[in-house]
């Protein structure tokens, strides 16, 4: 039997993404603030940390994980 050439192997199987964990975190850019989790979400950049911090908790809500993980050492990252 012959052996597949790479194109016609079959896809490697990714983990779901309800497998995936969701830590999210604040990040500053100048005067604007943005959301992102380790899953590779990022929300949109935000004047207002509130709305930001908003950002987070509606993605974490969505996919069932309320454990935010902030940088260390960055007060923009307190949720």
């Amino acid at each position: 039997m012959r052996e597949r050439a790479p194109e016609h192997q079959p896809d490697p199987v990714r983990p779901a993404a309800h497998t995936v964990p969701h830590g999210t975190s604040l990040n500053e850019r100048g005067s604007f603030c943005s959301a992102s989790c380790t899953c590779g979400w990022r929300g949109p950049a935000r004047r207002a940390r509130d709305r930001a911090r908003a950002d987070c908790h509606a993605h974490q809500r969505e996919h069932g994980d309320h454990t935010p993980t902030p940088p260390p050492g960055d007060a923009a990252g307190a949720l």
